[in-house]
């Protein structure tokens, strides 16, 4: 299915030098606040308290939240749990201050636009699961670039392999980069969205590459830099429905997912935009750079010795 077709070859690796100055800068900048301001971790990483409040209608999850807010907290999650009436409120931690004393102070805050409301449980998460999580996070982050890498190794070359984890660790370290600059809270759901983020720009690496592939074998009068300037142009129409419509989804989700949402949302769509940019201008251009050529990925049948010479040996694959 396509939109419309491109007649003629856009040039693209012929600005992938500038294009590239770009992403450096930008991929700099973002370890550079990564570093001097870090990330402003949720609940599960830090440790703090988790309540569960139950009213008599359903709950107004906004108003709970200003509720809550209004003491001081900042990034607050708060969202049903269960039911409509049933709210799980997460608190960070506090010097100084115990979990009881601060669910009793949100419950006063609370109780004072709705009596009825009843406290069902309280429990302190400590840090110690907060590193816990931290450190199987950086876990699963890893496995997957390795796992990435090693599947595009073997289905192309190590040179793709290659070109594809630079441009994915781009993407994510920009991702985190936002999210520090800006201070937005990191949560475990922040964390699904990078983890998918890695799998979504792999994808339209894979897509890329698999075309490239296709035209060393096709086009046998092409250099590297038509063939790639070529595969990239044939998958435009392809790349604009897929994440076209999943930016949509993805869009919707921040705009009306509400504030439980939204930061996941965020990272997704950040992801998204600068998944299909990668997948053209840094995972393209760094396989171009590294040496990519039909040799790698087209095998010639040898022919022994004393076997009959076959005019069209080699000519299709």
């Amino acid at each position: 299915m396509e939109f419309f077709k491109i007649r003629r070859d856009i040039p693209f690796m012929k600005n992938a030098l500038i294009f590239n100055v770009i992403s450096f800068l930008t991929f700099a900048a973002a370890v550079f606040f990564l570093f001097s301001r870090g990330l402003h971790l949720s609940v599960e990483f830090t440790g703090g308290t988790v309540m569960q409040v139950s009213y008599s209608q359903p709950a107004d999850l906004e108003a709970v939240r200003g509720k809550v807010s209004a003491l001081g907290y900042q990034d607050v999650q708060v969202q049903n749990f269960g039911n409509s009436r049933d709210v799980m409120i997460r608190l960070p931690a506090q010097k100084g201050v115990s979990s009881a004393q601060q669910s009793e102070r949100v419950m006063e805050s609370l109780k004072q636009s709705d009596p009825d409301v009843v406290l069902r449980r309280t429990e302190f998460v400590g840090p110690q699961v907060g590193e816990e999580l931290a450190a199987d996070g950086l876990k699963a982050l890893t496995m997957v670039v390795v796992g990435i890498m090693v599947y595009l190794a073997f289905r192309f070359e190590w040179k793709f392999a290659v070109a594809a984890i630079f441009a994915n660790l781009h993407d994510v370290v920009i991702i985190l980069g936002f999210f520090a600059f800006f201070q937005w809270e990191f949560s475990l759901a922040v964390l699904a969205a990078v983890l998918a983020v890695l799998g979504y720009s792999v994808n339209e690496s894979v897509v890329i590459f698999d075309r490239i592939r296709e035209n060393f074998r096709r086009y046998r009068k092409m250099n590297t830099v038509q063939i790639i300037d070529n595969a990239i142009t044939s998958t435009i129409s392809r790349t604009i429905i897929t994440h076209g419509s999943t930016q949509i989804m993805v869009l919707s989700m921040l705009l009306f997912g509400g504030q439980t949402l939204h930061y996941f949302a965020m990272a997704l769509t950040i992801g998204i935009l600068f998944g299909i940019y990668s997948s053209v201008f840094v995972a393209a251009a760094i396989a171009m750079w590294l040496g990519i050529k039909r040799e790698d990925l087209v095998k010639t049948p040898v022919r022994k010795e004393g076997d009959a010479a076959d005019p069209n040996a080699g000519a299709s694959v």
